[in-house]
């Protein structure tokens, strides 16, 4: 096992990283900007090592620094958690060859998945279904050629990079005309299309592999709450699949990775056509997820301690079967947004912070009160995830947490969250990716109680959301 671990990133997953790491006995190193001089994981870790300025291009994104600080602290191995450099093929490579372990996955099965083109290629071969695609696309005339191959609705993916970034659906020619009148140019970043799923579920599969063949999943996670195509709000197991669709999706992930020769943790990622009930591959996300804690609750695997055993070079200690689920959990992401002036991102002072605690609940942040949300950085500042013995029971545990969570100083989604944990068609169950972005004008326009509304704003409320019936 490691001795000293650096952990090449902040906030709350810098943290949660600490924490096994802890209980592992494992020491801990982290690096941190100026700007994060003070951040709680630089004060929960054993040494820290200043990388860089605020700008996350001159520190959190400086592999000579990151390298710098990992061989001076005589660090075994890095962690990168999610974002920043965890799906640099290049940088880990740097770790590789510099004698440190890379806690993730081969930094070629990283170059591999991390171009979603050359995924879908890889992976085809396998038979695992997949909406229809294009190839990279070179100038914006073929694009439009291409569009009408592909078939309307398409959406335009960068082909590198996640987290729903740079990604836009275009319904009709006209539509993809004006998206490529503010693209620019094509070319300079390399994107492809996919047929657009109008009705579909974005369903998750955790998959864990050791270094000797083994690949198990843990089961799925809903993901179908996003705005702009970042999430929100995640659950497990979906409400929406049957034993029967559970075991396919599950099959489908670890074929996926068997097939790509996937090592560690990570993520197969995949749209449920609602017109059919079909599984469509998407991508893999080779690290760790933000969602990871929820699944965690449902089947009591520590994913974090997982990774860093697997890369220490153990083996799997269960099998397929060993993996039981139990409960339901669902996760809040916090940031620091404000939902009533179109998401702005909303830095400042924490001047006050009561975090919500009790029975199944957990409360993953790197914040404290004090410290400040700087600008330059991701605006999510904490999750919140829980654990019920059925959904109803879970939605309840997670009103009761959100009411209990205090912040001053900054604005957060937590009114967001209030509005989606009441809204009826969440409530049973009956969700889209379209959900936020067809139920926010309501959110926003609505009474706070529905019993304060007479009968015709009732009516008007009910109709607005027929979108879903």
């Amino acid at each position: 096992m490691f001795k000293r671990i650096l952990i090449a990133n902040r906030g709350e997953i810098a943290v949660r990283i600490i924490r096994a790491c802890q209980e592992l006995d494992i020491e801990t190193v982290a690096v941190y900007s100026e700007a994060d001089a003070n951040a709680l994981h630089v004060r929960l870790a054993d040494m820290a090592v200043n990388v860089g300025p605020a700008d996350a291009t001159e520190s959190y994104l400086n592999k000579d620094a990151i390298l710098r600080a990992a061989r001076e602290t005589h660090a075994d191995a890095i962690h990168p958690g999610y974002g920043f450099l965890s799906e640099d093929a290049d940088f880990a490579e740097q770790v590789t060859n510099a004698g440190i372990t890379w806690i993730g996955p081969m930094p070629e099965t990283i170059r591999l998945v991390g171009d979603k083109d050359i995924a879908r290629a890889s992976i085809a071969p396998s038979g695992i279904p997949m909406a229809k695609g294009s190839e990279p696309l070179t100038d914006n005339e073929e694009a439009l050629k291409v569009a009408e191959e592909v078939g309307y609705p398409v959406i335009l993916k960068p082909v590198s990079g996640g987290g729903g970034k740079g990604m836009c659906v275009a319904r009709d020619e006209n539509d993809l005309k004006n998206i490529l009148t503010l693209l620019v140019d094509i070319t300079k970043t390399k994107y492809y299309f996919e047929h657009y799923i109008e009705r579909s579920r974005h369903i998750e599969v955790q998959i864990v592999a050791d270094n000797y063949g083994e690949v198990l999943h843990l089961g799925e996670r809903e993901c179908s709450l996003q705005r702009r195509n970042q999430k929100l709000l995640e659950e497990s197991p979906s409400i929406a699949l049957t034993q029967d669709m559970r075991d396919r999706v599950g099959h489908l992930a670890v074929k996926a990775a068997k097939s790509v020769h996937y090592s560690n943790i990570g993520t197969v990622e995949f749209l449920l056509d609602l017109s059919n009930n079909e599984f469509y591959f998407m991508e893999i996300n080779p690290r760790i997820q933000v969602e990871h804690g929820i699944t965690e609750a449902v089947t009591g695997i520590d994913l974090v301690r997982t990774q860093i055993r697997i890369a220490a070079g153990e083996a799997l200690e269960i099998t397929q079967s060993d993996v039981k689920f139990a409960g339901h959990a669902i996760e809040c992401r916090i940031n620091a947004e404000d939902p009533e002036n179109n998401f702005m991102p909303c830095p400042g002072q924490i001047s006050f912070l009561h975090e919500p605690s009790g029975p199944r609940v957990r409360f993953d942040s790197g914040v404290t009160a004090g410290l400040s949300i700087e600008p330059y950085y991701d605006s999510m500042i904490a999750k919140i995830i829980v654990h019920g013995r059925t959904r109803g029971d879970a939605i309840k545990i997670m009103e009761r947490a959100l009411k209990e969570f205090r912040i001053d100083g900054v604005k957060t989604t937590v009114s967001l969250h209030k509005n989606i944990l009441k809204d009826t068609y969440f409530r049973t169950g009956n969700i889209d990716t379209q959900f936020i972005k067809k139920r926010i004008d309501v959110y926003e326009a609505a009474p706070k109680d529905t019993k304060d509304m007479n009968e015709e704003e009732l009516a008007n409320t009910i109709s607005e959301s027929m979108y879903l019936a």
